[in-house]
């Protein structure tokens, strides 16, 4: 009976209080090492392999480009479970994971190219890139070099809450990186103003794992949850006229375009309300999600020269959400503390001082090609300029876009793999294990014109318009409580160039940035703008509006400031006015004729369809609950069998007592 109650309280006692880190350590330096490594599966990007894509072929392209992300997010889980059983051997991996893979890939890209020759030239060799490769963990480095291979799959328990990391070696204490702000020297005629756009902090919790630019109708296209502000409307299904329809957070409702990045998340055990679901906890997205303490949405202008026009409708995508395994060029977030924004990260995550918050910021790509307002990979109708502020040939100078985004999250404790403060981390695919170097920014402009001209004229012009600014063009007032950090310095439109360390200034760049990078070169499958468009630029702008009471959001503002004031009630959505939108033209075509925004895409489903589409996040029913995972009492089934045996033993021994007693007597 001892016996048995005592292996009942140590395993209880040993599960409950098992980490998530698996084996850090302080090294001679006191700095913690993790020796985990993870192995992850890495897959060659098909789509940037694509040179054209005819305008008909897109939507076949699309869904097969994510029927490839899904095929590797499923591999990868495989890996995971394989690592966790006993016997595997390398054949057996490639005969139950790998070769599978590769003969599922195989018939996708042969569907790629079908589609793409039957309307235009059939790709070369993108059979070569149905094989991938198992990626043995990287050791952390200074530390013990990691020894996963295709025996062992990803390790037992990996390391974060939901398996797939982040690891001790993805942070870094910010007091360790060296100051180093480079901007480029402003010229006379540089365009010196700034506009900001307070849209809140998405208090009202609007995510999905949806990405209409990358994966336009494919429910869970991202493979992780997003937050959203700005445009509301926003998910896989959403056409260019259902953006335009819909409602904002933004105090300006002249502002409806969306603002969207992954959650960040802390990974305390918390069991959110999409940790059942594709793209949360079902493909290791796991923890409490963050809601920012502060968002500032900033456009500034060019050191060269005045900027243009950004044309309605235009997607731009920022960083790369597969940068662990397609390597660093296109990546492009930064970390930091406040009070340390000199110092900027980009393959880290920021351990902050006590009192200083998480910031994490996106400069967006501000030349733009002067006619398409999205391509086949998402990046090449838009580039970043130069060190010295100038674009590339052909390209204009637009408004660029920076977001800071500040966490009020405290620095993990490493040294137990954040049991006593929880690690965070940003959601991403499976397979890139939550690394920082997949952040990523999304941005649609839904800027009504009138709008559109009054940023422009304000930049050029050198004033400060938006909440917080000078009063000389401000086009709205901010609203109590929003919480939207207009406070921050607002960006300078400096760029750097690819390749920047880890010590790179706040806004590193790379020459080819992408979300999930589809080719290199512009195809007639890009969407067009007419050259009239950008012409609203150069028009002498309305005077400054303000923004009624009537018309302040409701969804972007903090909980407890809604719980004081009065809900404001949205406008009711009118059908778009006819815009110079730029469209998506006809197969072959490089140039369409203006069209309302309405007619530029219809919907590939009804409003009820995509209510409940798998992917979207429900509306909270409770609070949050504890979720039994790694390091809970919840895992009785998996690792709490030696519990059970005591059980069974301390009660084989009281039943020995009682019949003992009655012989004796």
């Amino acid at each position: 009976m001892l016996g048995g109650g005592g292996l009942v309280a140590a395993n209880v006692y040993a599960s409950a209080t098992e980490n998530w880190g698996g084996g850090s350590g302080p090294n001679e330096t006191g700095h913690v090492l993790s020796a985990d490594g993870m192995a992850t599966i890495d897959c060659p990007d098909v789509g940037s392999r694509l040179t054209a894509v005819p305008e008909a072929a897109r939507p076949d392209v699309d869904r097969e480009l994510a029927l490839l992300d899904r095929q590797t997010a499923d591999a990868y889980r495989q890996l995971q479970q394989a690592g966790q059983s006993t016997g595997q051997d390398s054949g057996s991996v490639d005969d139950t994971i790998m070769n599978p893979l590769k003969e599922q890939r195989a018939a996708a890209i042969g569907r790629i190219a079908d589609a793409v020759g039957r309307l235009g030239e059939r790709p070369q060799g993108l059979d070569a890139l149905a094989a991938c490769t198992l990626r043995p963990g990287d050791g952390a480095s200074g530390g013990p070099q990691a020894t996963a291979s295709p025996t062992q799959g990803a390790q037992p328990g990996g390391a974060g809450q939901g398996g797939n990391g982040p690891v001790a070696s993805d942070y870094a204490d910010i007091t360790s990186v060296q100051p180093d702000v480079s901007n480029p020297p402003q010229q006379a005629d540089a365009s010196r103003g700034t506009f900001t756009s307070d849209c809140g902090v998405n208090a009202g919790g609007l995510f999905n794992s949806d990405n209409v630019i990358v994966a336009p109708g494919v429910s869970n296209g991202a493979h992780h949850f997003h937050d959203y502000v700005g445009n509301q409307g926003n998910n896989a299904f959403a056409s260019d006229d259902d953006l335009a329809k819909a409602g904002t957070s933004c105090a300006d409702q002249g502002d409806k375009s969306s603002y969207y990045w992954p959650v960040l998340r802390l990974q305390n055990g918390t069991q959110e309300r999409d940790a059942g679901s594709p793209g949360g906890g079902t493909e290791g997205n796991a923890g409490r999600i963050v809601t920012p303490k502060q968002v500032t949405l900033t456009f500034s202008g060019n050191p060269l020269g005045k900027v243009t026009a950004m044309p309605r409708l235009l997607r731009i995508i920022t960083g790369d959400a597969k940068a662990f395994v397609n390597g660093p060029g296109n990546a492009n977030a930064s970390w930091s503390c406040t009070g340390y924004e000199d110092r900027q990260l980009k393959d880290k995550y920021p351990l902050c001082p006590a009192g200083s918050d998480v910031v994490r910021s996106f400069k967006f790509q501000s030349c733009w090609d002067g006619r398409n307002i999205d391509s086949a990979n998402h990046r090449t109708h838009v580039a970043f300029t130069a060190p010295d502020g100038s674009c590339p040939a052909g390209f204009r100078p637009i408004p660029q876009l920076e977001e800071r985004i500040v966490y009020d999250v405290k620095a993990p404790s490493l040294a137990d793999g954040g049991r006593t403060v929880p690690l965070f981390a940003v959601d991403s695919f499976p397979e890139q294990l939550h690394k920082p170097v997949t952040d990523h920014g999304d941005f649609i402009n839904v800027f009504d014109e009138d709008l559109m001209r009054q940023m422009v004229d304000c930049i050029n012009s050198g004033r400060t318009c938006g909440p917080g600014g000078d009063g000389s063009g401000a086009t709205a007032s901010p609203t109590p409580g929003s919480g939207s950090g207009t406070t921050a310095a607002p960006g300078d439109g400096a760029t750097q160039q690819p390749g920047d360390t880890a010590t790179s200034a706040p806004a590193p760049s790379a020459s080819r940035p992408g979300g999930e990078p589809r080719t290199d070169a512009t195809t007639t499958a890009d969407r067009t703008a007419t050259p009239e468009h950008t012409a609203t630029a150069d028009r002498t702008t309305a005077p400054a509006r303000t923004a009624s009471p009537g018309h302040a959001a409701d969804q972007g503002r903090a909980a407890s400031h809604r719980a004081t004031e009065p809900a404001r009630p949205r406008p009711t959505s009118a059908p778009a006015r006819p815009t110079s939108a730029p469209t998506r033209p006809a197969s072959g075509s490089t140039q369409s004729a203006p069209a309302p925004a309405s007619s530029s895409v219809t919907s590939s489903s009804s409003p009820s369809a995509r209510a409940t589409a798998p992917g979207h996040l429900p509306p909270p029913s409770a609070q949050p609950q504890p979720q039994g995972t790694q390091g809970a009492l919840a895992e009785t089934g998996t690792h709490l069998w030696p519990a059970a045996l005591g059980i069974l033993l301390a009660l084989s021994g009281l039943i020995m007592l009682l019949r003992a007693r009655r012989l004796r007597y």
